[in-house]
């Protein structure tokens, strides 16, 4: 069983995890990065931390960030390019983070992770209404959804009888490594550690949109602090993303 009070070796790098499947680091078309030379700088950071593939899930939100399969294709081969002009080897691919809202479709081509994997969030405020049925519809659909930083969601705060149920269903649970850092306060953090206790994170990711953000993170990977909490959890990053 995992355990939070187990001593462990101290560990400086994040490679143990390896791949980091939730990022904001494509230029110019979110709230993250914005422009090629500040995700340039987010690569970099992120390699010398230990990752050695990144795969960034900008926003697709028709309110605020109307993303499509084209323009996230245009901006992660904006990146790509310099990646390469620069000789960066860290292997670089694209997906989506979806708010599932009313807008939220199954009717157009969707930006998967790999072939199977969609990765979606909602308001931190007010839970999806059928958000059980979207996610039913996702995998008749053919696909396996991931849900983007559970304890984020402050209707969930004091009650997992949902989060549960969705992992009956299939649904895969992807934790913020901020999170359990305290980066968004006691509340998530507390969730977060529940949800480890129980097992029920499946993935992991940065999350970064930021410098504060890298910061943080930079902080807790090279103290050995991030690995002291988490390192000896069984993230399937490298399970299902090799």
């Amino acid at each position: 069983m995992f355990s939070f009070f187990r001593k462990k070796n101290k560990v400086t790098d994040i490679s143990w995890l390896g791949i980091d499947i939730h990022s904001h680091i494509l230029p110019g078309i979110d709230d993250g990065s914005p422009d090629v030379a500040t995700s340039i700088r987010f690569v970099k950071a992120l390699q010398e931390l230990g990752f050695d593939q990144l795969i960034a899930t900008p926003h697709i939100y028709k309110e605020l960030y109307p993303n499509t399969p084209e323009t996230i294709r245009a901006a992660k081969n904006a990146l790509q390019m310099e990646m390469d002009s620069q000789h960066i080897s860290l292997k670089l691919g694209a997906a989506a983070e979806y708010m599932v809202d009313q807008d939220f479709s199954l009717d157009e081509p969707l930006c998967k992770l790999d072939q199977k994997h969609v990765l979606i969030e909602m308001s931190y405020l007010n839970e999806t209404p059928d958000i059980s049925k979207t996610i039913f519809d996702i995998e008749i659909a053919g696909y396996q959804p991931i849900l983007a930083h559970p304890e984020r969601y402050t209707f969930y705060f004091k009650d997992k009888t949902r989060l549960r149920r969705f992992k009956e269903k299939g649904c895969l649970f992807q934790l913020n490594l901020l999170s359990v850092l305290g980066y968004y306060g006691k509340e998530v953090k507390l969730l977060a550690e529940g949800l480890i206790k129980e097992n029920m994170y499946d993935l992991a990711g940065t999350d970064l949109h930021h410098d504060k953000h890298l910061n943080t993170l930079n902080e807790a990977i090279i103290s050995g602090r991030l690995y002291e909490l988490i390192g000896d959890y069984n993230f399937k990053n490298r399970e299902i993303f090799t």
